[in-house]
């Protein structure tokens, strides 16, 4: 990896620090070192989201979230060797080390591989009828209205093409023929692009009963009404490391309570709060499911993905939260297509 030096960091960098060296290098991991280049641990982007969902301060240390025991490579080992280990403990990247320890490099499976291009299908939920967003949907499906000149569906489609996947469906139901007929085959975009109609309303997960093809890798499910700058590779690391067989990206959402709220303790009173803010995680409409996840969804069936995952953490499988950091907009109401207007080009440039 080419301005690998640039992903070295001090124990003593923020976390906040660390999320945009992050970002900046664009290889999901920073390395933290002593002042001779010797590493001391790393830590990556599933590492700071976990310390998200733990209610870690960003302001804090990185050394509160590192990883002091990472897997290494040695620069004298071979290529292969190094991708074979990469590949058995599902690692997108590796600090590579000499005999003393000091970091001489930054090994990434992509170019070990040769490639980005991501085997994993993406299924764009896109059948909504759009009902609070009329009169605007009533004579064009929501997710092909225009935001930034081009249309919603359209800007989701570009950002998955960026992080490599080439295999898409779209779930149509109401002016299917519209969308069909936009997006066409998916070559005009470089990729491939099969539909899945829905006869009737089907929920949120429904659809994905429909699907004729079984996969044989982790599939991608989005709803077609958001606009997000979500790391796409970040979410599938994630899912993969924690050996989920479902992932929710979830999203913290605050909100202040407009009344004094009371706490009483056997019948007296311990304490008062006026108004307190309150804050909680909610469902952000992307998923990564295991193809055995939707081999749970019922056939031809209203199911909705919350069904899918009650049903997953009833029988005791493994679901994990991913917590988004990055832009996310559900476009539900007006004001939320009038604040995407205002904020598209800020955003997506």
């Amino acid at each position: 990896m080419k301005d690998w030096q640039n992903c070295l960091i001090t124990p003593s960098t923020t976390i906040l620090e660390a999320i945009k060296i992050i970002d900046d290098c664009a290889v999901q991991i920073a390395v933290i070192v002593d002042e001779n280049n010797k590493l001391l641990g790393t830590v990556t982007d599933g590492d700071i989201r976990r310390a998200i969902l733990h209610g870690v301060p960003l302001t804090n240390s990185v050394q509160d979230v590192m990883n002091s025991k990472p897997i290494i490579a040695r620069e004298n080992q071979k290529k292969h060797a190094i991708l074979a280990k990469m590949n058995a403990k599902s690692l997108q990247q590796i600090p590579l080390l000499d005999s003393k320890g000091i970091v001489v490099g930054i090994e990434l499976l992509k170019e070990l591989m040769g490639s980005n291009a991501k085997e994993n299908p993406v299924i764009l939920m896109a059948g909504g009828l759009g009902s609070r967003l009329q009169p605007l949907t009533d004579h064009c499906p929501k997710p092909l209205l225009e935001i930034g000149s081009k249309p919603i569906l359209e800007t989701i489609l570009e950002n998955f093409i960026e992080y490599g996947f080439e295999k898409f469906y779209i779930a149509v139901n109401y002016k299917a023929e519209m969308i069909e007929k936009y997006f066409g085959d998916g070559s005009k975009f470089g990729v491939q692009i099969q539909y899945i109609h829905e006869k009737k309303r089907m929920g949120t997960a429904g659809a994905l009963s429909l699907l004729l093809q079984k996969s044989k890798v982790p599939l991608v499910v989005m709803n077609g009404d958001l606009l997000t700058k979500v790391n796409f590779q970040h979410l599938i690391d994630f899912h993969m490391e924690r050996q989920a067989m479902a992932t929710m990206c979830v999203r913290e959402y605050s909100y202040q309570i407009p009344y004094g709220v009371i706490e009483i303790e056997q019948g007296q009173i311990t304490k008062l709060q006026e108004k307190p803010a309150c804050s909680a995680f909610v469902n952000a409409g992307i998923y990564v499911l295991n193809p055995e996840a939707v081999e749970m969804i019922p056939q031809n069936t209203f199911f909705d993905m919350t069904d899918l995952f009650n049903k997953l953490i009833a029988e005791q499988k493994t679901t994990a939260a991913f917590p988004i950091r990055e832009y996310w907009l559900d476009i539900g109401q007006m004001d939320d297509f009038k604040k995407a207007k205002d904020e598209f080009v800020e955003v997506f440039g």
